[in-house]
């Protein structure tokens, strides 16, 4: 699924000197025909309550956030219009069509991706204070629309055949405005934060001018030429279907062996073809065979007998084109009906014969079986070739079929009269954008990708034997040549009016039939959701465009590369800076998601399971390029932390001061943590937090603006759970629930608070529903979090506080360690002489009661010194970095004489399994007959084993030399 995104950079001095109805980017103008008064765009800044029209629960009274909440939230967010952007703020706009969705579409895991993505990057840089436009839509999607709406009448028993166009579409319009907002409902339970009363509809008024603008543009240029070239055709549609709408599969086929007979030669000589379509014979206009085979080389110009044709010749020719190893080295040439043999044909110029019908039938050429179905074809012509002795063998063989992507049945190589656009000199200059570097592709490496396509691009097959879409603006005069004399216009009123200047005024038209690949209108989509071709080319070209586009790595060259080209030819510049390419959602176990596999991972129900924000956090996790298996462990791990967000919340509400203590609430808000004094003035765990954050703030905004959203979620996750939550929210406590000392309890209150808020403005774009259900419960808020402020970048940091913190969380772990070790009772509190030189001394001790209160230590026996305790060899020795270690008494730890009958009784049980694991690497036969993966498993285990036996040995041996020190006399 593609994921286009155009954030287009206007400076505010440009709006004020052009049209108020304009959005101009640096050199780039973006009309937004829509935005009525700018003044409509400028969001409400209040607080709100924690319980605003029952919007928001308060984590103090919610034990978990409730996904049922989402859609509330994301209602209250647009009807206070925070999906418009406010152009009060100054700075530079941030626009973004949406890549339209197929308007027969239904949520799947490709949409969630880019939606996740492209809003992440939309509430960025609303935060960041520049006016945001998200531009939604939807595509008319011309062959998956037009088939389901066949299908539906097909129920009611009517034919499409029976119709006439104009009544078709009225059905098909019908349609869509009873179906069509499927897929923007479910886009909006991603919490895309677009701009909805700008939704377009490829076929608008205004879009739809655009298309027709761009068709007579690029025919004025003779960039637009119609003719019969070799197309794919699906047999059902009956119309042709670009690259992109056909799917290859591996399937069980055949391999048909035919004799041709040599033309004047005896019924003994021949050759035999191998062909998968025998059915196509009927087609051939040559045989080709490689011009160093030596067992053809002399058959090499003469003639052939194609079977079953009453003996029509063709000739024998010699290409490099053919392979010698692929059946018997012989090839039909059949260039009606296969792409390469096309080419071939055309190379050297052997005439072309087309053998099949519109509807899959084949056709008059095919002799005797005219009017039958390919299918049905293939199969008698092989019962006749066998009757005839012409069949030499039939073999099983593997095929590429290639089957319609919307409807499924094969599709075939035909030659057919259609529109086409030239691409080679549209071609050049988008290459040229690379090379100049106004393109840039991310991740690199698909840049060479990107130029290896449009440099050996083939010209785009533009028309589609539809009803639905866009009508090609081509008109015919009645009496004349269709083929020489045709008017292209922009209305049927200038057409006639050129024909009567033409013809005379009896002249009469007709409009062609077939409609645009709906590809091309979306080449367009970029810029002309944003004012063309309503903007002055001259305009375009005065204003750069920053825009950018993120799509799956599928699409690169077959939207991406035309919508560059488009760009180029419209407005004289790309339609976007940045290509950003995400890969596929897969599996858990890495394959496509398909419904034959039964696979498929549906986003609507992923979301009433795991939330909202679980998942986009889980999909932002991958990086740009690479493809994500998906699963239910990462979902369920990000629910957990969508959860612990909560809680964290919670435990932060429950310990700051009432809403009523407006005094204490001042205090709170008084604190300052962006100058270096107020900085130092902290405590060591505040300022270690706080230096934490600012690091963090500066890596992560560094890595939204590189694209690097996996990372910002990765930092920001370790953060929020190792550092806050695992660490600093438990040495808090000791401020909140010990301390004697209010302004250290003030102080440790203004750091939850400054850290939690800005936690929740880094994850928001993220996880937009629970980081704003949180911020509306905090009391005093100045705005909703979605149009807050960003988190100032450059703050200082502490680099000092950080190492000092560091050896405080080492001699933690030690402590905590050995407690699990010595298998000490959880509500135990043991005592502890800490040893490091006076400085370390100073920093650990003066958190004293943060180290016991983590450590569970007894605080009225816990020492400092510089030198080692008395009783240091009946005492456990920890060494938690280098100059600090610590010595737990083991007296106070365990009971001795337990601890050793329990390491006693352990070590019995490893020694017999232990035995039994080296018999059994022993015996000859078990490493002989046992997998070698077994064999390698139960090596490791006994190396395992041998090492715990070790260790448990010598921690007896330590209890029974400190259980003789310690024993009475």
């Amino acid at each position: 699924m593609a994921l286009l995104s155009t954030p287009s950079l206007l400076s505010s001095s440009s709006i004020r000197r052009l049209n108020p109805l304009f959005l101009s980017p640096r050199r780039f103008i973006i009309k937004v025909s829509s935005f009525h008064h700018l003044s409509c765009f400028r969001p409400r800044l209040f607080s709100v309550s924690a319980s605003i029209n029952g919007v928001f629960t308060s984590p103090e009274v919610a034990k978990s956030f409730d996904f049922q909440w989402e859609e509330n939230i994301y209602n209250w967010w647009e009807s206070q219009g925070y999906f418009k952007p406010n152009l009060d703020q100054g700075g530079e706009p941030f626009v973004i069509p949406m890549p339209p969705p197929n308007v027969t579409g239904s949520l799947h895991m490709g949409h969630a991706m880019f939606v996740t993505l492209e809003d992440i990057m939309v509430r960025y840089h609303r935060m960041k204070g520049r006016p945001t436009l998200w531009i939604p839509g939807t595509d008319h999607a011309g062959i998956a629309t037009q088939l389901v709406v066949e299908r539906m009448l097909a129920s009611e028993g009517i034919r499409r055949a029976d119709l006439e166009r104009d009544e078709f579409v009225n059905h098909v319009w019908k349609w869509k405005e009873k179906y069509g907002g499927t897929i923007t409902s479910q886009i909006k339970r991603l919490g895309a934060s677009c701009d909805w009363t700008r939704e377009y509809f490829t076929l608008d008024e205004r879009l739809s001018r655009a298309v027709i603008e761009a068709f007579v543009k690029l025919h004025e240029k003779g960039l637009i030429y119609q003719g019969s070239y070799m197309v794919n055709w699906s047999p059902n549609l009956q119309t042709a279907v670009s690259d992109l709408e056909v799917e290859y599969s591996e399937e069980p086929g055949a391999l048909y062996h035919i004799k041709y007979r040599m033309a004047g030669g005896s019924r003994e000589e021949y050759l035999t073809i191998a062909t998968t379509r025998p059915e196509t014979l009927f087609g051939d206009t040559a045989i080709a065979v490689h011009p160093e085979d030596e067992r053809y080389a002399k058959y090499v110009g003469c003639q052939a007998i194609v079977p079953m044709t009453y003996g029509r010749h063709i000739p024998i020719i010699g290409d490099r084109y053919v392979d010698k190893e692929f059946g018997t080295g012989v090839l039909k040439i059949s260039p009606g009906h296969d792409h390469n043999d096309y080419l071939l044909a055309r190379k050297i110029g052997l005439p072309i014969l087309n053998v099949m019908n519109k509807d899959g039938t084949l056709n008059e050429v095919a002799g005797l079986y005219c009017g039958l179905d390919r299918f049905e074809a293939r199969e008698k012509l092989w019962n006749d070739l066998l009757e005839t002795g012409l069949a030499v063998k039939k073999e099983p063989h593997t095929l590429r079929v290639p089957r319609s992507q919307r409807g499924g049945e094969i599709i075939e190589p035909l030659v057919s009269k259609q529109w086409f656009v030239t691409m080679e000199p549209l071609a050049e200059k988008a290459l040229h954008a690379v090379e100049t570097g106004d393109l840039t592709i991310l991740p690199d490496r698909f840049e060479k990708i990107y130029n290896h396509w449009l440099s050996n691009i083939k010209d785009w097959c533009i028309s589609r034997q539809l009803w639905w879409g866009h009508r090609i603006p081509v008109w015919y005069i009645v009496g004349k040549d269709c083929e020489e004399e045709y008017i292209v216009a922009r209305s049927s009123e200038e057409a006639l009016h050129k024909a009567q200047q033409k013809y005379g005024k009896d002249a009469e038209i007709y409009q062609d039939p077939d409609v645009l690949d709906t590809w091309f209108s979306s080449s367009l989509w970029p810029f002309s959701t944003l004012g063309w071709p309503d903007v002055s080319d001259d305009d375009f070209k005065s204003f750069y465009p920053t825009t950018m586009l993120e799509t799956g790595h599928d699409i690169l060259f077959f939207w991406v590369a035309r919508m560059v080209m488009m760009g180029i030819e419209f407005t004289g510049n790309v339609p976007f800076r940045y290509v950003y390419l995400h890969g596929l959602i897969r599996d858990s176990q890495g394959r496509k998601m398909s419904k034959t596999l039964g696979n498929v991972i549906d986003p609507v129900d992923t979301i009433k399971e795991f939330g909202t924000d679980a998942l986009r956090f889980t999909l932002a996790l991958g990086t740009a390029g690479q493809d994500l298996n998906l699963s239910a462990e990462r979902l369920s791990a990000n629910k957990a932390f969508t959860n612990k967000l909560w809680n964290a919340g919670k435990f932060m509400l429950q310990n700051l001061p009432s809403q009523s203590d407006v005094f204490a609430w001042e205090t709170l808000r008084a604190y300052e943590f962006d100058k270096e004094d107020s900085l130092l003035k902290l405590r060591l765990p505040e300022c270690w937090v706080v230096s934490k954050l600012h690091g963090l703030i500066d890596l992560v905004t560094a890595s939204y603006d590189k694209f690097y959203f996996g990372d910002v979620a990765r930092e920001t996750y370790d953060f929020f759970w190792g550092d806050f939550a695992d660490w600093y929210i438990e040495a808090s406590k000791a401020r909140l629930y010990q301390s004697g000392d209010k302004s250290v309890t003030s102080a440790a209150q203004a750091v939850l608070l400054y850290v939690f808020e800005n936690i929740l403005k880094i994850l928001h774009p993220f996880m937009p529903y629970v980081t704003e259900a949180l911020w509306q419960a905090i009391p005093y808020q100045k705005a909703p979090l979605i149009v807050s402020s960003w988190p100032t970048t450059s703050l200082p940091v502490y680099s000092n506080a950080i190492k000092r913190f560091e050896n405080f969380q080492a001699l933690t772990r030690a402590i905590r360690n050995a407690r699990a070790e010595y298998s000490v009772e959880p509500v135990k509190r043991i005592a502890a002489t800490v040893v490091a030189n006076a400085d370390v001394l100073h920093y650990i001790s003066e958190e004293k009661e943060v180290l016991a209160l983590l450590s569970k230590l007894d605080l009225q026996s816990l020492r400092f010194a510089e030198t080692l305790p008395e009783d240091a060899n009946q005492s456990v020795h920890l060494v938690a970095s280098e100059g600090l270690e610590a010595y737990l008494p083991l007296a106070g730890m365990v009971d001795i004489s337990a601890e050793m009958q329990r390491l006693q009784k352990r070590l019995l049980k490893m020694e017999g399994e232990f035995k039994g694991l080296k018999a059994r690497l022993g015996s000859p036969k078990f490493l002989e007959k046992a997998p070698e993966e077994i064999v390698r498993t139960a090596q490791e285990k006994a190396e395992e084993m041998e090492e715990k036996i070790n260790l448990t040995r010598n921690r007896i041996a330590f209890l029974e030399s400190t259980a003789l020190v310690t024993e009475p006399v």
